[in-house]
């Protein structure tokens, strides 16, 4: 149940849960993101999910008529199939559709150890299968029945190998590839893949849900990689340097979460 200090916020958001759920095909509507969490500022915006089985149709929300714009299914591919940013009351509102056949799908997945890693733009590491179910067991639902689920014990033992490898190969390959040839940008960008490779190992081992990367290396204790990253020179000795102490940080970090001995 969202609570706020502001009840022109309550307001707002029962206003846009009312006018989401009446829409067909539409059994249910939540909040995430920031808000859902807790996490929030006051300048963030809204994540606000539609839940659907079937005879979806993202013309019946520009139909409503608030300004914006929204792709239609499938728009961000597989696993995130749409959404777009809209305005309402003033405020930004982040539209996401999500397809409760497909969720349940991956569930009975995630059950078996199975996953999945999509690419999509902003997520360095790529978005797992089940960040799906991540958002039911952190979003506040609004309006309909969601499910929610526990997290996975067959997920939590077969997803931190292959995040750990990985987070090793890409770590080799910035090592190898970039840093030994000075090229200090490409280091950095894989050095980063790497770390949220790491993370997402070390948060499925603890079998702790996250949605997406903004918080992910501080949730895993990966934040000291910032200091690398921040002495960073095109020298190809104190790359390696780098790329050795990074690599060092990881494996005492996966170690210590139990997913390598």
């Amino acid at each position: 149940m969202f609570t706020s200090d502001d009840s022109s916020e309550a307001v707002f958001l029962d206003r846009v849960a009312d006018a989401l759920h009446r829409l067909p095909g539409v059994e249910g509507v939540a909040l995430g993101g920031s808000r859902a969490q807790g996490t929030h500022h006051a300048g963030s915006d809204w994540d606000v999910s539609v839940y659907y089985r079937a005879g979806f149709d993202p013309q019946s929300v520009r139909d409503i008529g608030w300004p914006g714009s929204i792709t239609g299914l499938g728009g961000w591919g597989p696993i995130f199939n749409g959404g777009g940013k809209l305005g309402v009351d003033g405020r930004e509102v982040d539209l996401h559709y999500r397809d409760l056949g497909l969720i349940d799908r991956l569930h009975e997945d995630a059950c078996r150890g199975e996953f999945t890693i999509e690419p999509l733009l902003f997520h360095q590491a790529g978005l797992p299968s089940y960040i799906l179910l991540a958002e039911l067991g952190l979003n506040v639902t609004l309006r309909g029945e969601l499910p929610r689920w526990e997290y996975p014990g067959a997920l939590r033992r077969s997803a931190p190998p292959v995040w750990w490898d990985r987070a090793e190969l890409t770590l080799f390959y910035a090592t190898e590839g970039h840093a030994r040839h000075g090229r200090t940008l490409q280091f950095a960008g894989l050095l980063s893949e790497a770390a949220c490779h790491a993370a997402h190992a070390i948060l499925c081992r603890r079998g702790e849900w996250v949605t997406n990367e903004k918080q992910l290396l501080t949730k895993a204790g990966l934040r000291e990689l910032d200091t690398l990253v921040e002495a960073l020179d095109s020298s190809p000795e104190r790359l390696l340097e780098a790329g050795a102490a990074a690599r060092e940080l990881l494996t005492a970090a996966v170690r210590a979460a139990g997913v390598v001995d």
